[in-house]
């Protein structure tokens, strides 16, 4: 008897989701999962980019969304991060990225009512270039 062949499409929708729960709230290390992926698959490096960039801002716009339509029970004088929000606005979210902190970035957005697009677009922007950087020290040279 033998194996069944692995399709390496499921595995990109497993990075997929999973880029999309490390985002959240939820803990994880998507950097992590996208190395594993890549030295078993380096030949699709451009659509583990891509499905790893998608997931990733789908989870940050989750937390955008959450942080929108909670409630205002906080005085926007103690809400943390304002002064960079009130200085950068969404560009901000070029390090939503971060561990700890780009959670709460992306909250403080969508509680702060930033539009949706320009948040979503700088997510995008600072997750494919952290996730590129992780593709470099993952592929063979």
């Amino acid at each position: 008897m033998t194996l069944p062949e692995f399709d390496p499409a499921y595995g990109l929708w497993g990075l997929g989701l999973y880029s999309l729960l490390a985002a959240t709230l939820l803990p994880g290390g998507s950097e992590l999962a996208l190395y594993a992926f890549l030295r078993q698959e380096p030949n699709l490096v451009f659509a583990a980019l891509g499905v790893s960039t998608v997931g990733n801002t789908l989870g940050g716009m989750l937390s955008w969304w959450a942080g929108r339509y909670l409630p205002r029970w906080q005085k926007l004088e103690r809400l943390p991060y304002l002064a960079a929000f009130q200085r950068w606005g969404s560009s901000v979210l070029l390090l939503s990225w971060l561990p700890l902190v780009g959670d709460a970035f992306c909250v403080a957005a969508g509680w702060l009512r930033l539009h949706w697009l320009p948040c979503c677009l700088f997510m995008a922007i600072g997750k494919f270039v952290r996730y590129w950087l992780v593709a470099q020290t993952a592929l063979p040279h």
